[in-house]
C-alpha cells in the first residue's frame, strides 16, 4: 500500500502530512500563507494570498509525487467558508493537487482535529476537551452522551487581530477588547455545550495548531523546533497569562527574535495567547497539554480507515 496524504489549509498556514500505511509520519510540513488574510473586512480571498496557497501547494504536490502519493484529503477551513470566492479556491487547489479539495464545516473540522490530538494519549476521552486555535476560527471539542461534539466559534489569531489590534504592540484597550470578544465566542459555546460550563476536575484540555505549539516553544526557549520536546508539554494558565503579557509589551521586532518564535506568526501570536488564555481561565482548568496531532491526523487516519 502507497503512503497517503493530507493537506490542510487553513487561515494562516498552509500544512502537509504524509504517512505509511500503518500510519507512521514520513513527512510533516507548515508554511505561513496567510490565506485569509483581509477575508474577515472584505469577505472575499485576496489573489496574493490565493497565489501564496498555491505556490505551496505545488510543492507538496511534488513532495507526494516522490513518495508515490495517489490518495489523499486536502481540507480548506475557516477563510474559505468564509469568502465569496471559497469555491474557486478550492477549484484551483484540487487542479493544483490532485485532491479533491473539502470545505469543511467548523464542527468537521473539530471532530477530525478531536480524531488526531487523543489517537495517542492515555486518559479517558470523556475527560479531554480539545481547543483548536487557528486563524480565523477556534474549535471546542468534546464528547457529549459518547458522541464527539464540536463548537466553532468566529475567534482566530488573524481574525482577532484584524478586528481589534490595529496597532502594535497593542494598547491595554486593545487587549481588553479582544479578550471581551472571545469571552462571547466562549458563552455562545458554553451554551452549545453546557456540560463544558460545569465544573469537573477530571477535565484536561488539549491545545492545538500554531499559536499552542508556538507558545510551547517559547515557553521551551527552543532555537529550532523539537517535535519530541513540544508534543505534550504542559503549558500552565500562570505561564500563558505571563507569555501574553510578555509578547504584548514586546515589538514585532522583539517577537521576531524570541527563541521559539515561528516566523510569521509574531504579528498574530499576541491573539492567539489571548484566545488560550480565556479559553483556560473559563473551563476552570490549571492549563493545556500541547499536541502536535491534529486536524491532519485525523484527515490522514480518515483516509487510511477508507
Amino acid at each position: 500500500m502507497t503512503p497517503v496524504a493530507a493537506i490542510d489549509c487553513g487561515t494562516n498556514s498552509t500544512r502537509l502530512l504524509l504517512v505509511d500505511d500503518d500510519g507512521r509520519p514520513l513527512d510533516r510540513r507548515m508554511q505561513i500563507t496567510r490565506l485569509g488574510q483581509g477575508v474577515d473586512a472584505t469577505g472575499v480571498l485576496r489573489e496574493d494570498a490565493i497565489e501564496r496557497t498555491l505556490a505551496v501547494l505545488r510543492e507538496y504536490r511534488e513532495a507526494m509525487d516522490g513518495r508515490g502519493v495517489t490518495a489523499g484529503r486536502l481540507a480548506a477551513t475557516s477563510a474559505a467558508r468564509d469568502a465569496a470566492n471559497g469555491a474557486a479556491f478550492l477549484a484551483a487547489a484540487s487542479e493544483v493537487t490532485g485532491v479533491a479539495a473539502e470545505l469543511l464545516s467548523g464542527e468537521e473540522e473539530g471532530e477530525l482535529s478531536f480524531a488526531g490530538a487523543t489517537a495517542d494519549l492515555d486518559a479517558p476521552l470523556e475527560s479531554l476537551v480539545v481547543v483548536d486555535i487557528g486563524g480565523g476560527s477556534t474549535e471546542l471539542v468534546t464528547l457529549v452522551d459518547g458522541a464527539v461534539t464540536a463548537h466553532s466559534m468566529q475567534v482566530g489569531c488573524v481574525r482577532l487581530t484584524e478586528r481589534t489590534m490595529p496597532i502594535d504592540p497593542p494598547d491595554p484597550g486593545s487587549l481588553a477588547a479582544a479578550a471581551a470578544l472571545v469571552d462571547g465566542a466562549i458563552d455562545r459555546a458554553l451554551a452549545a455545550i453546557p456540560s463544558l460550563g460545569a465544573p469537573d476536575p477530571a477535565r484536561r484540555l488539549v491545545g492545538l495548531a500554531g499559536t499552542v505549539s508556538t507558545l510551547a516553544m517559547i515557553d521551551l526557549s527552543l532555537a529550532a523546533y523539537d517535535e519530541a520536546a513540544v508534543h505534550h508539554h504542559w503549558l500552565s494558565l500562570e505561564a500563558i497569562r505571563g507569555w501574553r503579557d510578555a509578547l504584548a509589551a514586546d515589538t514585532i521586532d522583539d517577537r521576531r527574535r524570541r527563541p521559539g518564535m515561528v516566523p510569521g506568526r509574531e504579528d498574530v501570536i499576541v491573539a492567539g495567547a489571548v484566545i488560550l488564555e480565556r479559553v483556560v481561565d473559563r473551563l476552570g482548568v490549571g492549563g493545556c497539554l500541547t499536541s502536535e496531532h491534529d486536524i491532519l491526523d485525523g484527515l490522514a487516519r480518515s483516509v487510511l480507515a477508507r
